[in-house]
């Protein structure tokens, strides 16, 4: 996902928010609205190596090694692997007319981005329609940790500039800060935002099956990234991390603020319109 998908995309969260905003005003004077929730989130998460103790700090530490371990071990043997499966014009040794579609995988690929706008919405139509609070609140959760960890992957994608896989420089290729017109291979957005999704989900739901569902097709939607050979192993590693270390902080950090506070739900019907009022009492 390059940076003018990114915008796009973020776009697109704004408008979310503004919907849901709308449909979430403040009602007491304690009460903290959407809009100024997100804000809080993506300032949380941006400034949570402020507040990270010793494990913190370690688990940090691991979680880079990892992703620079499988830079060193697995980019570039992934990446031959995944060309003999897709054939994909731009790999090596591939003729100009070689690239092969898999539809399947392309479906899939589609939840990093522009599906995970459906999901969003699908959460709160769900949450609206049938009167479920948990549900409108996994939609406000997916909505601020989107936009915080799509923030947070396109402020890395910056700085590292890194070549993708098909422009073929090698998987070294890091040229730094040249400008916000990049289009960096690290890291994944769309695997970001899929693990941001799969995290926020499985934190509100304690089925397992809903856990696995979700990690299964962000795990899928990292490997159609390197199927088309948009990125790196280490690419979607990295990102698989980032997302999930956003959805799992914004769950924790919300949980916390909605305590005590209330907020007004639309109440929808074939002959009326109102408001209800909810929240932790």
């Amino acid at each position: 996902m390059n940076l003018i998908s990114t915008l796009r995309l973020t776009s697109f969260y704004c408008a979310a928010l503004l919907t849901l905003a709308s449909a979430h005003s403040a009602c007491a004077a304690e009460a903290t609205s959407f809009p100024a929730v997100v804000v809080d989130d993506v300032a949380t998460v941006f400034t949570a190596p402020a507040r990270w103790e010793t494990q913190d700090w370690k688990t940090a530490g691991w979680a880079t090694l990892a992703v620079v371990g499988v830079a060193v071990v697995a980019d570039r043997p992934v990446r031959d692997f995944m060309c003999k499966q897709s054939k994909i014009s731009s790999c090596p040794e591939a003729g100009p007319n070689a690239e092969v579609k898999n539809s399947a995988l392309t479906t899939i690929e589609n939840f990093g981005q522009t599906y995970a706008l459906g999901v969003m919405g699908g959460f709160y139509l769900a949450g609206v329609i049938s009167d479920n609070e948990k549900s409108v609140q996994v939609s406000q959760d997916l909505v601020a940790a989107s936009l915080s960890s799509a923030l947070v992957n396109q402020s890395i994608k910056i700085f590292a500039n890194r070549s993708r896989p098909r422009d073929n420089q090698g998987t070294d290729d890091f040229k730094g800060f040249t400008g916000l017109n990049n289009n960096s291979s690290f890291p994944s957005g769309h695997t970001t935002e899929a693990f941001t999704l799969a995290s926020v989900i499985a934190s509100h739901y304690e089925e397992t099956w809903v856990g696995a569902t979700a990690y299964s097709v962000a795990g899928l939607v990292g490997v159609a990234r390197m199927y088309h050979d948009a990125h790196f192993a280490s690419d979607v590693v990295a990102s698989a991390l980032i997302g999930t270390f956003v959805g799992k902080s914004i769950v924790k950090h919300n949980r916390t603020l909605r305590t005590g506070k209330v907020a007004l739900l639309p109440m929808i019907g074939p002959d009326f319109a109102g408001v209800q009022v909810v929240g932790n009492f």
